[in-house]
């Protein structure tokens, strides 16, 4: 019985899986001009942590990100930037596509893309 009560985080392997997920994802946006305008920082790797560490404490994995930065307040975080269903859709393009390179079993790959997609729709705070 101990998967019933298993976190999603360690159902799907971890600290490394997330990394895995985050460090693809932002190979993508480094090839992306348009979206990569929206990382004002010069590295990458900052803004790779913050999102690492979120995902894991979402789903189930280390605190640290709270204990670091507080409550994430996603939608105030990005309210500085001007998100449109254009760069919510090559973000999309860029998160699901390291998903497919991690493997997971069928429901959990199906949980996460769910979240992802509706995580990205609920950043957009302009339209073209």
């Amino acid at each position: 019985m101990a998967g019933v009560t298993e976190s999603f985080y360690d159902r799907v392997g971890g600290e490394p899986t997330f990394r895995a997920l985050v460090d693809r994802f932002y190979e993508g946006v480094a090839g992306d001009p348009p979206l990569r305008e929206m990382y004002p920082e010069e590295d990458l790797g900052p803004a790779a942590d913050r999102l690492r560490l979120f995902l894991e404490q979402y789903w189930g994995g280390p605190k640290t990100y709270g204990e670091t930065r507080g409550h994430p307040r996603l939608r105030m975080r990005h309210a500085p930037f001007v998100v449109t269903p254009t760069q919510r859709d090559r973000w999309l393009h860029h998160m699901l596509g390291a998903v497919d390179t991690l493997g997971l079993p069928e429901a959990e790959d199906a949980e996460l893309r769910e979240y992802l997609v509706r995580a990205a729709q609920f950043m957009v705070n302009a339209f073209e």
